[in-house]
């Protein structure tokens, strides 16, 4: 059963990866909006999400054109995430565009390059974060994940990652590996910090939840600049990431409280779910009340 899981999901990449990237896109919406219609148990959530955030300031209708916006995104950015897995740097290049890439620290003499940890979010095509080292190939690109349930789908989901040059370490498994890349230098370590998660407790977009503390502790265990990054879509089948100023991590020389950092995370987020609501993964229970 594991096999054939794998082998007709193979197929399906395989069917999507032939298809011309717009066109991909243009699919994608069409599955969204489809969800949205016969998914009532997300559409819920997202309704929910959204009416919490921004109940005082957009009626009942426009939350409702959001959310239908939002399954249409999410199912834009799902199928184009498994067409840019497969396109190289310059195949790429015409869709995407990477802002304040040069806020990255440059190599000084003999020194190795310092690490750098981007706190980074479910916005628009998120697998893009993991292509900084098609602009910044002195750096090596790296992430943390927590491995699908299925075997095969986790096998499949792998080998789509794996085209980036991006390194992929599971979270429960791979601690000494991910110590090991870090004490090198030189590596972009990306960590999402938009899901709730044991850490801080504080406001984001207004209401309570929990944020983990992982890029502001690892930021500081490695000496790395921390900063934020967003994918933001432009247009069909077009993203522009940014990636924000350096977030301090230090303040008169001695380590900011890990909490601290991660409320200046929070407020970057904050900021890009503002500036474009749809952009955002809404069917996650970001606040568990």
């Amino acid at each position: 059963m594991d096999t054939l899981l794998y082998l007709v999901a193979r197929a399906l990449v395989a069917a999507i990866q032939c298809l011309p990237l717009r066109l991909v896109a243009r699919l994608g919406r069409c599955l969204g909006g489809l969800a949205y219609h016969l998914d009532a148990r997300h559409r819920r959530v997202v309704l929910d999400n959204l009416t919490r955030c921004f109940g005082n300031e957009k009626s009942a209708a426009e939350i409702a054109g959001l959310a239908r916006e939002n399954f249409r995104r999410i199912g834009e950015n799902y199928a184009s995430a498994i067409k840019t897995s497969s396109m190289s740097a310059a195949q790429l290049q015409p869709h995407v565009e990477f802002a304040g890439i040069d806020r990255l620290p440059a190599k000084v003499g003999a020194a190795p390059l310092r690490n750098v940890v981007v706190a980074i979010g479910h916005f628009g095509n998120f697998e893009l974060y993991a292509r900084f080292g098609d602009v910044r190939p002195d750096y090596q690109c790296a992430t943390t994940y927590r491995g699908l349930n299925q075997p095969a789908l986790n096998r499949l989901m792998q080998a789509l990652r794996g085209t980036s040059g991006c390194l992929y370490f599971e979270r429960r498994a791979d601690g000494p590996l991910l110590r090991a890349a870090m004490n090198q230098g030189g590596v972009i370590l990306g960590l999402l910090a938009d899901q709730s998660s044991v850490g801080l407790n504080g406001p984001f977009l207004g209401q309570n939840c929990n944020t983990g503390l992982a890029p502001a502790v690892l930021a500081l265990r490695y000496e790395a600049d921390l900063y934020s990054a967003i994918c933001y879509r432009v247009a069909l089948a077009q993203w522009r990431v940014e990636l924000g100023p350096v977030i301090s991590t230090h303040e008169n020389g001695h380590p900011r409280p890990s909490a601290d950092i991660m409320r200046e995370v929070n407020l970057a987020l904050e900021a890009a779910v503002r500036r474009d609501p749809a952009n955002w993964f809404w069917v996650h229970r970001r606040w568990k009340v």
